[in-house]
């Protein structure tokens, strides 16, 4: 099996520790052990106690029944015996990739999008056709083209749903009319809901709640603040589920004990950690906006509260030339677009913490200025 290098974990995995302002990731800005631990006022002291006392065996192999209750309740009819606890979201869509597609498969992905929804389904020895967003539709995708490259034996459409690096949300028409063309010929729908809009005026469901053969897959890692838990899951119907399950044997046993108690107390406290969110998002999106109305040489589409951005650069030299460069004189860290084979862009993680993201944008204007002389 061959599969292409993965352009943007291979990028922050040599670049990432030089960074003095972080403002790449897609995470919001991470909890602290400490911090996530006392969100509902529990005394962490009490809470490190309890876990002195756990037993440091395998624990429940698919996740606690805890666990599955609390994942359950974020969608409107997903019993708790359908989910799958993964190793982040990039072990869900792994399982849920390697459970369904098979050489000769035809596998849709949206573009650019996460690497895994479309080099995974290529390595197994699937056809995948890319499915285009377009920066002048604000990074939306067009229905007709889908209509278009649908065909028969099309096993899986792959979308990110919000997606990363553009933070385009994808709304329940659209969805409605993505799963009605994926019913002609049966296909599934498998969609990495990672980012979660964070407006309450920007409504979008889990596919699992459109479509019986859609399959969400998600994390604690970007709109839950907890990504050192490497905790996520896959939610399906039952069928799918059962077959995730002899697959998963063969690539995970257990999250870890540890990390599903940290994961449920997140989950059983996601109204105080989404609010906490939700306001880091709309204060570093309106720091955002000011920015960009006053760098000339950037502009953005902007996303609707989702934690990643992609801005565009008018810049006269290669962009991961430019993040390198710029990385080594100011500290300040970026993603090329180029590891999203778009050229000219570069993933801005915003919703880094607040002092983080202004020093960083800062520096990132003073290096721009070199290309006005």
């Amino acid at each position: 099996m061959k599969i292409a290098n993965f352009g943007v974990e291979e990028w922050l995995n040599v670049w990432e520790n030089d960074a003095i302002y972080d403002i790449a990731g897609s995470s919001i800005a991470s909890f602290t052990l400490e911090e996530i631990i006392g969100i509902d006022g529990t005394d962490p002291k009490e809470f490190y106690e309890k876990m002195l006392n756990f037993k440091m065996n395998y624990g429940w192999i698919e996740g606690s029944p805890e666990f599955k209750q609390e994942v359950s309740k974020l969608y409107k009819n997903m019993p708790p015996e359908n989910i799958l606890q993964t190793n982040g979201a990039t072990g869900a869509n792994l399982l849920a990739i390697y459970s369904l597609v098979e050489p000769g498969d035809h596998v849709i992905a949206m573009h650019p999008s996460y690497q895994q929804l479309f080099d995974i389904p290529r390595s197994l020895g699937a056809e995948v056709t890319l499915w285009e967003i377009y920066e002048e539709n604000d990074w939306m995708p067009d229905i007709a083209e889908l209509k278009s490259i649908i065909r028969p034996n099309t096993k899986m459409i792959c979308l990110n749903n919000a997606n990363n690096p553009t933070g385009t949300v994808l709304d329940d028409t659209m969805l409605k009319e993505i799963v009605a063309i994926a019913s002609e010929v049966g296909a599934y729908i498998l969609v990495d809901e990672v980012y979660k809009p964070l407006d309450p005026t920007v409504h979008v469901s889990s596919i699992v709640d459109l479509y019986d053969k859609g399959i969400a897959t998600n994390s604690l890692s970007k709109t839950f603040s907890v990504p050192g838990v490497r905790v996520g899951w896959t939610a399906s119907n039952r069928e799918v589920a059962d077959l995730f399950r002899k697959y998963r044997d063969y690539t995970m046993i257990c999250a870890g004990v540890i990390d599903d108690y940290i994961a449920v107390h997140t989950l059983k406290n996601k109204e105080a950690v989404l609010k906490r969110n939700r306001e880091i998002v709309f204060e570093n999106l309106a720091i955002v906006k000011e920015w960009v109305e006053n760098e000339p040489r950037v502009s953005l589409v902007f996303p609707k509260a989702v934690s990643t951005s992609f801005i565009k650069l008018d810049i006269p030299i290669d962009v991961e030339e430019f993040c390198i460069d710029l990385l080594k004189t100011k500290g300040v860290l970026l993603v090329p677009g180029n590891r999203f084979d778009i050229p000219k862009h570069a993933r801005l993680g915003y919703c880094a913490h607040t002092e983080t993201l202004k020093k960083g944008l800062a520096e990132l204007s003073a290096y721009l200025r070199k290309f006005d002389e």
